[in-house]
């Protein structure tokens, strides 16, 4: 069963590189509605535990370091069919094949550095956004 939820994160290059209010100013204007958002900076704990997922994977450190070298803008978004819609406005993980338009083809430097995460799935989407934003 699909929910009207879903979770992003503007990522740190995006926010150190100024591009948080563009970013935000089209989710708006694509129908979003902004349930709960912050801006923080996390840990290299904090980022383990979040993408634990992938702790096997051999991009798990590099991913942890990245995530946790500056500041990030998460956020629990709301819209009809929201985690499918949202990862087709914000594109594909690598910008050099995203859409014209989308988000990371405008702000992403890099496969890695793709400016923003958005949930793959409803129940990851619950749980990613607990984490940053536990009882919304």
């Amino acid at each position: 069963m699909s929910t009207n939820r879903t979770f992003t994160m503007i990522k740190p290059d995006a926010v150190a590189d100024g591009h948080t209010g563009p970013i935000i100013q089209q989710i708006e204007k694509a129908g979003y509605k902004i349930v709960a958002i912050t801006k923080l900076k996390m840990s290299p704990e904090q980022a383990g535990q979040f993408y634990a997922v992938h702790s096997e994977r051999p991009f798990y450190q590099s991913l942890c370091d990245y995530m946790s070298k500056s500041e990030i803008i998460p956020m629990i978004l709301e819209k009809e069919n929201a985690v499918a819609d949202f990862r087709t406005f914000i594109g594909s993980t690598n910008p050099a094949e995203a859409a014209e338009g989308t988000i990371r083809k405008q702000f992403a430097k890099s496969l890695e550095a793709n400016a923003i995460h958005g949930s793959d799935s409803d129940e990851n989407a619950a749980i990613e956004g607990a984490f940053f934003f536990p009882g919304v």
